[in-house]
């Protein structure tokens, strides 16, 4: 039985050819998401601002939906609900909820004091039919360590991306997938600053995510180039790039496309506490695809190639 094609088999897209308009593009894109981050910076969550934590139980099934409706009446900057077990807590399930709100402070009015009357606003809502296991807050000197931390966490995942790239192909495939990789967890992080979205812990995680599944791309057709170096070695490499890059378009697009198809439903129907994570990634696989296929490989171009592995000059013939 034939296999399903969605692409033709033996594509011929200049790719290399295509360059000049990848760079363009994704230029302009850093350019955006640079411009935004310096000028706005980004919309930091209760992870990275500080804020208080509740734990409270109910008597019966928790309906989280409601409880966010009437803790969203009391006005905080943000609050996110979420179930969570454990001893008493799985007698009924779902009974216990914990609590995060962004504090609000009153010029002039202590930070403890608000965080004090933060939690005694959401009790006071909440009514009888709830318990308070547990009240914390979480410090503004916390939050910026777990800034810091992220922030550190990201980069140092581009960086040994690079490293074993480096170390498993070439140190030029290194340049390109640092390149490809920081590109895209920029223009994502960009994507947060100039649409506002929540920029918290799960944001580094989305981000972390994305470095992942971008280097995958790159990845794959560095290793379809290195193998046709040594099967064509008179081919120059623009050449030798556009025949990799169609070879493996098959392959690179249905991954994404299966990828993305995965996370529509969380875009959709995921609420807005996965929105923030799913439409990043989404956006993501889009930008990571589009570099992946025009501007990791192109980048070769424009290193010294390893003596004695192809011939010709670097540019495409086709």
């Amino acid at each position: 039985m034939p296999l399903l094609r969605f692409i033709p088999e033996a594509t011929n897209i200049n790719f290399v050819g295509a360059r000049y308009f990848a760079f363009a593009m994704d230029g302009l894109l850093l350019l955006i998401s640079i411009a935004s981050i310096a000028w706005q910076g980004f919309n930091l969550g209760i992870d990275f601002t500080g804020g208080v934590l509740m734990e409270v139980k109910a008597a019966q099934v928790a309906n989280i939906g409601t409880m966010r409706e009437e803790i969203n009446t009391l006005g905080f900057g943000e609050s996110q609900l979420q179930y969570f077990g454990g001893g008493e807590c799985d007698h009924p399930a779902n009974s216990c909820v914990l609590i995060r709100v962004q504090p609000r402070q009153t010029k002039g009015e202590d930070q403890s004091t608000a965080d004090q009357a933060v939690a005694q606003a959401i009790k006071n809502k909440l009514g009888s039919s709830y318990s308070v296991r547990s009240a914390t807050v979480v410090g503004p000197k916390v939050s910026q360590e777990l800034f810091h931390d992220g922030v550190v966490a990201t980069l140092l995942a581009i960086l040994m991306i690079t490293i074993y790239v480096a170390v498993r192909f070439e140190w030029q495939y290194g340049i390109g997938a640092a390149v490809a990789t920081g590109h895209d967890v920029l223009v994502t992080a960009g994507l947060f600053s100039v649409f506002r979205l929540d920029f918290g812990l799960t944001a580094i995680a989305a981000l972390l995510t994305l470095a992942g599944y971008s280097i995958n791309d790159t990845v794959v057709v560095f290793d379809r180039i290195r193998e046709n170096r040594r099967k064509y070695k008179r081919m120059n490499l623009g050449d030798l790039i556009n025949l990799s890059t169609n070879q493996m378009l098959t392959r690179t697009i249905l991954t994404s496309t299966a990828t993305a198809m995965s996370l529509l439903p969380l875009l959709i129907f995921g609420g807005p506490n996965l929105f923030d994570f799913s439409a990043p990634i989404l956006f993501g696989i889009v930008v990571g695809t589009f570099s992946s296929i025009y501007v990791a490989a192109a980048l070769l171009l424009y290193l010294p190639a390893p003596a004695g592995k192809v011939e010709g000059p670097a540019e495409a013939t086709s």
